[in-house]
């Protein structure tokens, strides 16, 4: 199994992020319009998100904690389908009016952090632009 953290600073105040974080329909594509371009509610806990490069993931909810400001979703489908995926995306205060924001995912096979690394990583690019230019 293999691990892939991220970790960014964004210009915006927790409760913000948080706000689109906990979105489970809507969230990807309120965190990185452009990037994300669907997200739809297919059962009450699962989503499929559409992404600008063609691929579809499946995901299923695992929990939503306010107190924590932790959101756990694993990867169930679509364009890829790993064998275990555990992923988990957590907001911190950080200093006055930011956010710390952590992106974990934990993937069977290995093989495919490299992949997931680059998708966060553009994803991350697209979500700290687009919540600076417009932190409503």
């Amino acid at each position: 199994m293999a691990s892939v953290k991220k970790e960014l600073i964004v210009e915006v105040p927790v409760e913000n992020i948080w706000a689109i974080i906990r979105d489970f329909a809507g969230g990807p594509v309120r965190m990185a319009p452009g990037y994300a371009v669907d997200s739809k509610l297919v059962a009450p806990d699962t989503r499929v998100v559409d992404f600008a490069n063609g691929s579809t993931l499946r995901e299923r909810l695992v929990t939503i904690d306010d107190d924590e400001r932790r959101f756990v979703y694993s990867i169930i489908g679509g364009s890829v389908t790993p064998e275990h995926n555990n992923a988990t995306m957590q907001v911190f205060p950080h200093g006055d009016g930011h956010s710390r924001f952590v992106w974990i995912h934990d993937v069977l096979p290995a093989e495919l952090a490299e992949a997931f690394g680059a998708g966060m990583d553009e994803g991350l690019r697209s979500f700290k632009q687009t919540q600076e230019s417009n932190p409503s």
